[in-house]
């Protein structure tokens, strides 16, 4: 699913520093350092993009400075899923390029990323990298073919006044659905403020579908993204669980067409108590929509009854995928590059700290938790180092936090998401919206219509 990310990096961009342990070695079949490479970098900003372009300009040049040995060759090529196997084929796309989680698995599977495995040791890249993160751009023997750079998982957001007034722990968020579905009734019960809600339209009622999906140890589509397998018990499960919490319960927002922007005014206006969301919520709900920071809190996604090795929760972001048709320098090269672009601000005190005072100086929260694309000490010192920065009130992200290491992450639908999410909006709003809701039925007249689209 799309979504909008404050990238703040563009403060950073006379930052030239790389740390030693990204120093090209001439060792394990890796390129000297003073061999003079060329490579070309995707995702150029354009022009009508003047900030971002300045930003991405001076990284060029701050990064050639710092490597002499290096020439980069910018181009404004950005991943499109509907062109991607053509100019791949046609030899046009970049050398590195930044594409989306979803296309990990069948990037491995095509040979249509390098591996990348003992260029991340011998540069010490792969030493920093989150193991959750890493696994997902992996191979079954360990071989890893891309460097994430940004993450986010699904969690639930929710109003710790309200928890409060209700009688609940604030610091202590529910962790299951049956835990969801009871704190919902008693929040309601106690303030007349609908317990729960969740996005049902513009598609997002179907990613969120998704997400309660994995909680519950389903999932929405097979491996390899040819046909729709939503129809089991465990979806069924999941939106029985959102019907009978809005007809049986009471407890649920009467809107059945929540987006994004319309479930966090609501959330932020303390008319919602919980929601799933990823943290960055936040951004939205206090920056734009006026609600209280301490008001605002966010714990690890519920799971569903049971403890299978199936459940987890939805993740998405982007990873740096290099060419298999680099030589080792050009692969050398294009890894230090995306150490620098995106991950030397976990490297660099001095890139850091600038970073985090600009964003502060701007008026943006500094310190909201993400799914770490490093691993716990790397962010833990980033943390240490932007300390005097962070102006949102961490603790309250706290129970989100402590279930990173402990709940799995799966990435969204690998083919035709945004199809399959606005083919299960409708299932979704069924579930809101009737009270005879037959989520078998559903489902599989949602399957029906989406595995046209996946085989076609």
């Amino acid at each position: 699913m799309k979504r909008t990310a404050l990238r703040t990096a563009a403060a950073i961009g006379t930052v030239a520093v790389l740390a030693a342990g990204l120093a090209a070695c001439s060792s394990g079949g890796q390129a000297a350092s003073d061999q003079k490479v060329t490579i070309t970098v995707g995702d150029r900003p354009t022009k009508d993009q003047k900030a971002a372009l300045a930003q991405y300009n001076a990284d060029i040049a701050a990064f050639e400075k710092a490597n002499p040995n290096i020439t980069l060759q910018p181009k404004t090529v950005t991943w499109d899923a509907t062109t991607f196997d053509a100019q791949l084929a046609g030899g046009s796309l970049p050398d590195v390029l930044s594409v989306a989680f979803t296309e990990a698995k069948s990037l491995i599977a095509n040979k249509q990323a390098a591996d990348l495995t003992d260029t991340l040791k011998s540069t010490g890249v792969g030493k920093i990298m989150g193991a959750s993160t890493k696994k997902l751009v992996s191979d079954d023997n360990g071989h890893v073919y891309a460097v994430p750079t940004t993450a986010y998982s699904i969690g639930l957001v929710y109003n710790r006044d309200l928890f409060t007034k209700a009688g609940l722990d604030p610091d202590t968020p529910p962790t299951t659905w049956d835990e969801v579905r009871t704190d919902a009734k008693k929040i309601k019960d106690a303030t007349g403020v609908s317990g729960y809600a969740q996005f049902a339209s513009q598609n997002q009622g179907g990613w969120m579908f998704t997400a309660m999906s994995y909680s519950y140890g389903g999932r929405v589509e097979s491996e390899n993204g040819k046909k729709a397998v939503f129809d089991n018990a465990k979806s069924e499960e999941a939106l029985k669980t959102v019907n009978e919490m809005k007809f049986q319960d009471g407890s649920v927002a009467p809107n059945s067409l929540y987006t994004q922007d319309t479930l966090y005014k609501d959330f932020a206006a303390g008319k919602v108590a919980m929601m799933p969301a990823a943290p960055d919520a936040y951004n939205t709900a206090v920056q734009n929509d006026g609600m209280d920071p301490k008001s605002f809190g966010v714990g690890g996604m519920p799971m569903g009854p049971g403890s299978s090795k199936d459940q987890g929760t939805l993740t998405g972001g982007s990873i740096q995928m290099v060419s298999p048709k680099v030589d080792d320098a050009q692969k050398t090269a294009a890894v230090k590059w995306i150490a620098f672009h995106y991950l030397r601000q976990y490297q660099s005190k001095s890139a850091a700290v600038t970073v985090a005072k600009a964003t502060a100086a701007s008026g943006n929260p500094v310190g909201v938790p993400a799914l770490s694309v490093v691993n716990s000490s790397t962010y833990d010192q980033y943390n240490t180092w932007i300390k005097d920065e962070i102006n949102v009130p961490q603790e309250n992200f706290a129970a989100y936090v402590k279930t990173q290491s402990s709940i799995p992450i799966i990435p969204e639908p690998s083919n035709d998401a945004q199809e399959v999410y606005a083919a299960l909006d409708t299932v979704m709003q069924a579930a809101l919206t009737e009270k005879s809701f037959d989520p078998a039925a559903e489902l599989s007249k949602a399957k029906t219509a989406v595995d046209a689209k996946l085989t076609r």
